[in-house]
């Protein structure tokens, strides 16, 4: 093979051929992807995509299967083909190593190594983790000993059918996470034709849509009246997950993005400090500016700093600190009021105990109830505001309102302000 066919295959357009654009709307029939390596996405009738091969192997036309779209990409898929191609150029069987490689290979050794090659693209440790733990605790115990080849759609149904009713998100993103390995499991050759796990015009007949069964729950929120004895609490307590907490109520910030803060997103000016949180951290993929009030500021300035380690609020190793970390301090908060014999922080829809996460509601609600421009709050949270075409016009982050705002919460917060059901005028 020529330097044009590798080329090909890292590019994403190639004279003639499919983009991803392309593969998404291309509608039914058998498409082929230009080249020469015999690569074509066939799209049934119910909207299944699935990249198949023909290929000569020994004189005699055959077809591979080699996963399906969009699990499976398009680079990925003319990576897999070409080296099809070479193999039977060489007078090799893709088929025939692709078998042994079935008769070998079980479930649980392809979750292992597709997590060796897959858990880079996660974004965090808790997602990595999350994905390892479901596959373990629900998928392996009847999964793991079966070759891949061997898996029907009746052994997919035995891991999710017990716990769809129940524990439908998890079951929902567990079936997704056996339908990717499954999927990898094709494209290295273990395995050939239907993913068993694939939802639609598959377990999509067999199990209610996920929607239907359960709504989804929010994270419990601290009720907007207990704020500030509840900032009270967590003043008292030292260490540096409380800092950590403290300085996600004032931000309105997501976990992950104070575990995550470096020393080098920060703006520390006394007038007009700011925390720049670069696209890739953020949940939404594009950076997002957060005005840092003197409170913030003022627990910044009083962190200690480790030498080798970029974190603001550090593990005590240096590295970042853990989800369970912050979690853990409100729980503590929590167990000392029940022991008190007081009900303590509970959500005032679900009455459970409120969670980090659920500081994001309380920050809306407030800001809600204070008359703060919806589109100014949703901003403050990093939520996307309007269409695409809105979001195009709208280029201002609103970053100085958004400061003022910040620092009304801040009052509030402390017991400075009062909430008032008022509605402010003008600030539309």
């Amino acid at each position: 093979m020529g330097e044009g066919t590798e080329g090909e295959v890292k590019g994403e357009r190639r004279r003639g051929g499919l983009t991803t654009t392309k593969a998404k709307a291309v509608g039914p029939g058998k498409h082929h992807d230009g080249g020469g390596a015999g690569l074509y996405l066939r799209v049934d009738p119910n909207g299944g995509r699935f990249w198949v091969q023909r290929l000569t192997i020994y004189g005699k036309r055959r077809e591979i299967g080699l996963g399906s779209f969009p699990t499976v990409a398009l680079a990925d898929a003319r990576k897999t083909a070409l080296a099809n191609k070479q193999l039977a150029y060489a007078g090799g069987d893709p088929l025939a190593e692709r078998r042994k490689a079935r008769e070998t290979v079980t479930f649980a050794e392809a979750v292992d190594q597709y997590l060796v090659a897959k858990l880079g693209e996660f974004r965090n440790e808790k997602h990595r983790k999350q994905w390892r733990a479901t596959l373990d605790a629900y998928a392996k115990p009847k999964l793991g000993h079966l070759p891949l080849q061997s898996i029907m759609v009746a052994d997919v149904l035995r891991v999710l059918q017990p716990i769809w009713s129940d524990k439908t998100e998890t079951a929902s993103r567990l079936r997704g996470r056996i339908e990717a390995v499954l999927s990898w499991a094709t494209v290295a050759g273990h395995r050939e034709g239907p993913n068993p796990a694939r939802w639609k015009g598959n377990l999509s007949e067999l199990l209610p849509k996920a929607s239907k069964v359960s709504e989804p729950e929010n994270h419990p929120a601290l009720a907007i009246a207990d704020v500030p004895r509840w900032w009270a609490e967590l003043s008292l307590r030292e260490g540096m997950a409380a800092k950590a907490l403290q300085f996600q109520m004032l931000t309105a910030a997501r976990s992950g993005e104070v575990r995550g803060m470096i020393w080098d997103e920060l703006d520390m000016a006394l007038h007009g400090a700011t925390w720049s949180i670069p696209g890739p951290r953020m949940k939404g993929r594009r950076p997002h500016r957060v005005p840092l009030t003197a409170e913030a500021l003022a627990i910044l300035n009083a962190l200690p700093r480790m030498e080798g380690s970029p974190y603001v609020f550090f593990a005590p190793r240096g590295g970042m600190l853990s989800d369970m970390t912050i979690s853990a301090v409100m729980r503590r908060m929590q167990d000392a009021e029940t022991k008190a014999g007081r009900p303590g922080f509970l959500d005032p829809v679900s009455k459970r105990p409120a969670v980090p996460h659920g500081l994001r509601s309380t920050f809306r609600q407030w800001a809600a109830e204070r008359g703060y421009p919806r589109d100014m709050a949703e901003i403050a949270i990093a939520h996307f505001i309007g269409s695409e075409v809105e979001r195009a016009y709208q280029r201002s982050d609103m970053l100085e309102r958004r400061r003022a705002m910040m620092a009304d919460w801040a009052g509030y917060i402390r017991g400075e302000i009062k909430t008032a059901n008022v509605v402010r005028l003008g600030t539309a």
